[in-house]
């Protein structure tokens, strides 16, 4: 596991994840949205974030998290080992809130400085809608990719815990 990549719906535990793995395999994490956003929440054009993303599954070693679908097949491409953390939707919509309450006014340490939380009912909606939404072109992507990738999908706590002890055991 040199270049791993983890998706998931918001509030799944994806940058926790990284950041975990990051300590645990001494591997660098690039949490996509540090990138993707700028100060004040202004999206990169589309050209400067393909760039980025290429650039970024250019290196050797990575963890990488974050869902934008428009990427989502090169950084597979470019994975040896692909993360999707299938939560329940209730437990990811608990955490936004959470995430909410924990950082109000403050920027999470995986933002750029300048986009301070943020929780909206469109945001409520998406995370709510993502199973619907998203999920099935993940699997689907991930069903392709199972034979020349290491594949894991984590769907509970109990899961994610159990394979970072696993991991911590092996090194």
């Amino acid at each position: 596991m040199q270049r791993i990549l983890i998706v998931g719906s918001a509030g799944a535990g994806k940058s926790t994840l990284s950041r975990k793995l990051g300590e645990v395999l001494g591997i660098p994490v690039v949490h996509l949205d540090k990138h993707y956003w700028k100060p004040g929440w202004v999206a990169t054009e589309k050209q400067e974030w393909n760039q980025i993303v290429v650039e970024e599954t250019r290196k050797e070693q990575w963890i990488m998290d974050g869902n934008y679908s428009g990427t989502l097949d090169l950084r597979i491409e470019r994975a040896d080992t692909v993360i999707f953390l299938d939560m329940p939707r209730w437990l990811c919509v608990y955490r936004i809130f959470k995430r909410r309450i924990q950082y109000h006014g403050r920027t999470r340490p995986d933002l750029v400085e300048g986009c301070p939380e943020q929780l909206d009912l469109d945001f409520v909606l998406w995370v709510w809608n993502f199973p619907k939404r998203s999920r099935d072109k993940i699997v689907s992507t991930l069903k392709k990719s199972n034979e020349e990738k290491n594949v894991i999908v984590l769907s509970n706590r109990r899961k994610v815990s159990g394979f970072l002890e696993g991991l911590s055991s092996e090194i």
